[in-house]
């Protein structure tokens, strides 16, 4: 199994607190699929307003947690290095269940093709086996502006 520290996350895809929605990558290999985790904590900046009296995780963020497991297998290649990905569309998306405080959201994100810069992942969240969140993410890769 191939894990990832957080540090290790940052090396490969863009994102900074508070946007970084990934705690640790359990295991990926390159340009196939990535399972990482988000431990969600009452502290997160988002509950304090989503929602105050029932603090659940905005499903556009569940979304964007899968789209970033999926980045890092897709930056994981060595072709892919230095570059970004972007949304290209999200479809079939399904929403099954809450995500709150407490929870450790298992982020798993398969590439199941590629076409050139574009792709299409099939991603799938889950809490205690149960799934929460399913979708299918079209990313494009591009070279980052710097």
């Amino acid at each position: 199994m191939n894990h990832l520290t957080i540090r290790e996350i940052q090396e490969i895809i863009p994102h900074r607190h508070p946007f970084l929605l990934l705690d640790y990558i359990e295991d990926y290999e390159p340009g196939k699929y990535a399972v990482g985790y988000k431990c969600v904590s009452y502290r997160e900046d988002f509950f304090a307003g989503h929602f105050p009296k029932e603090p659940v995780m905005p499903g556009v963020l569940t979304v964007e947690a899968l789209a970033q497991a999926g980045a890092v297998a897709i930056l994981s290649l060595e072709e892919n290095k230095g570059k970004i990905v972007y949304f290209g569309g999200i479809n079939k998306c399904r929403f099954k269940g809450k995500i709150v405080p407490g929870d450790k959201v298992r982020l798993e994100t398969k590439i199941i093709k590629q076409k050139g810069p574009v792709g299409v992942g099939e991603a799938l969240a889950s809490v205690d086996g149960k799934t929460v969140v399913s979708a299918e993410l079209t990313f494009i890769v591009q070279k980052q502006d710097r």
